[in-house]
């Protein structure tokens, strides 16, 4: 089933959407009635929107507080200019026309409504998903239900659709899905089904319950209803007892653990098989010599470090914040720093005690992590995906499978749309946060958690319950792409004032004598690491040469940033567009 999957997703895989929106040949080949007669014709059709799915990448949070990279980023610097093409932008119509192209043909197909629905749900999921992204983008956007031709000159120059409008068809898609895609185990490995869309929906529904909520938005469908339609869904997922946490094993992954450092967390993200783990909803399938992807070989490297910030927000195994537990040895040195804290740490960020590579059966570990623009520019390199196998290292030779959707997100959907509802009870959070936690071998979490002194500052108040399920959803889910979601949704860039968000390493005496055997050296120095004195200390500093601290990063209540720029051609073309606010 692995391979059989693999096959088609190399020979069909942007069959359809390769093709440029104004280069209609591609689907025009599909209009001879010959083609839409028959169920595998839909199939077929189908397989070639699978692309569209979450692929491996290791700069997934690089646009976040979670992490610093080699350059300021324009965006986040507020640098940012409105484009002039549709080129790497949101704003394209290719997946929606051919979701479209499908959805004006497949009723020729001569089938049952059993035969010809599953595919129908296939191609709505990705229509739902491609809209998703585009009113997270950019607010109102036009919603189409054919593939447009030249003569439909109404609907090419319409004015935008209101954002809840485009919501409610993107349930609605999500809805067909969830009724016709197939059930749990009865799908060909790495095709849709029932839970996958549940989990996308919920995904959805989080999104804007928290967003209305916490942008003081009253609109239609309410904030209180998406976060108990999100509760629902995965409530639904996990009374099915399909899934759960699983401690990843060490087997076939090369790892070789330290005593008392075990690897249940990171073991997970280098597993070759996805298709029977427990904790997978939905994988991306690689096969050596068929499919393959290279996160191994750019996981902690090509410049991105984690922030001083997110290294901080780790709990110390006690359960309690740094700012006060009696665990925490502090950061004089790196050994020091990962003594004692959330196992989980020491499992996403390069240290000394866990393998960076095995050779010959005999580990090599980094005794002190690079922090140039080649590894990590914060002396924290996230290794969350990488092996240390160095056949997985080669290029484009990763061969381990891809979390599309994990049970881990579910269970943190679950908790957080309760909070917010005010329904997290303790049989919540140990259905859900505290399963997390047990992977690890962390305390649990209660319903009244210690208020961290030192909290992050979102630019408002929450209940420290709130506060402790988004750092545990912070951790949990590094580098898997949800934070700057999570931030706005939150209307939480206040984040950024902090410095820290900026930040690297401390560079304390015994740091400097660690790297002494190195060529790296800190301070102002031509080819020296820049540093930073901040609050009596000393850290690493990427963008002082910038001088874009400490006002860099601030937002405004009503910040353009929160919705992307309309390309300029396509504002040219049709004026009744408009352009987001601030954008002008």
């Amino acid at each position: 089933m692995k391979v059989k999957y693999i096959l088609f997703g190399v020979t069909l895989a942007g069959l359809i959407t390769s093709c440029d929106v104004t280069d209609k040949s591609p689907i025009d080949s599909f209009t001879d009635k010959s083609y839409w007669t028959k169920v595998s014709d839909l199939e077929y059709y189908a397989n070639g929107l699978y692309d569209k799915l979450d692929k491996p990448g290791v700069d997934k949070d690089n646009v976040s507080d979670n992490c610093v990279v080699t350059n300021p980023d324009s965006y986040l610097f507020n640098e940012k200019v409105i484009p002039a093409t549709t080129k790497d932008t949101k704003w394209d119509w290719t997946q929606i026309r051919a979701c479209n192209f499908f959805m004006q043909r497949y009723g020729t197909v001569d089938g049952t409504e059993n035969e010809i629905n599953p595919y129908v749900a296939e191609v709505r999921f990705f229509r739902a998903l491609d809209y998703f992204d585009k009113i997270k983008a950019y607010g109102d956007v036009p919603w189409y239900e054919k593939d447009l031709q030249t003569s439909d000159t109404e609907e090419l120059y319409k004015k935008r659709d209101s954002r809840d409008l485009v919501l409610g068809k993107v349930i609605e898609d999500l809805e067909f899905a969830i009724q016709w895609l197939p059930d749990y185990g009865q799908a060909v490995s790495g095709r849709l089904t029932k839970d996958a869309a549940r989990t996308q929906l919920a995904r959805v529904c989080l999104y804007y319950g928290t967003y209305k909520k916490y942008h003081n938005e009253t609109s239609s469908p309410s904030s209180e209803e998406l976060l108990q339609k999100a509760v629902d869904l995965t409530n639904t997922i996990m009374a099915t007892g399909n899934y759960a946490i699983v401690k990843g094993s060490d087997a076939g992954c090369g790892q070789m653990p330290f005593e008392g450092y075990p690897l249940a967390y990171s073991n997970q993200f280098i597993q070759e098989d996805l298709a029977s783990n427990k904790e997978c909803i939905l994988a991306r399938i690689y096969e050596d010599g068929v499919l393959m992807h290279e996160t191994a070989r750019q996981a902690g490297s090509l410049g991105t470090g984690l922030s001083k910030d997110f290294v901080e927000s780790f709990l110390c195994k006690d359960g309690k914040p740094i700012s006060i537990s009696d665990q925490y040895k502090g950061d004089a040195t790196l050994d020091e720093e990962f003594t004692n804290r959330d196992p989980r740490m020491y499992q996403i960020i390069d240290n000394s005690h866990k393998p960076y590579q095995v050779v010959n059966g005999e580990r090599q570990v980094n005794l002190y992590p690079n922090c140039d623009g080649s590894s990590a520019v914060t002396g924290y390199p996230c290794v969350k995906y990488r092996s240390p196998l160095l056949l997985q290292a080669e290029a484009n030779h990763t061969t381990y499978d891809w979390f599309v959707y994990r049970y881990a997100e579910v269970l943190l959907i679950n908790a957080e749309a309760n909070a917010e509802l005010g329904k997290c009870t303790q049989e919540v959070l140990d259905k859900t946060i505290n399963q997390l936690r047990d992977r690890v071998e962390m305390a649990h979490l209660t319903t009244n958690p210690v208020a961290d002194p030192k909290a992050i500052d979102y630019g408002y108040s929450i209940s420290p319950l709130i506060y402790e399920i988004r750092r545990e959803r912070r951790i949990e889910l590094i580098s898997e792409g949800f934070r700057l979601d999570d931030l706005k949704r939150w209307n939480g860039m206040k984040v950024f004032e902090n410095p820290k968000t900026m930040f690297g390493i401390r560079v304390t005496d015994a740091v400097r004598e660690l790297y002494a055997t190195s060529s790296i050296t800190f301070g102002d120095g031509e080819n020296a690491r820049p540093i930073m004195e901040f609050e009596g200390n000393t850290y690493l500093m990427q963008y002082k040469v910038r001088g874009l601290y400490p006002a860099g990063r601030k937002w405004a209540a009503d910040d353009k940033r929160f919705l992307e720029p309309i390309p300029m051609d396509e504002v040219t073309l049709n004026p009744n567009l408009g352009q987001n606010p601030g954008w002008n």
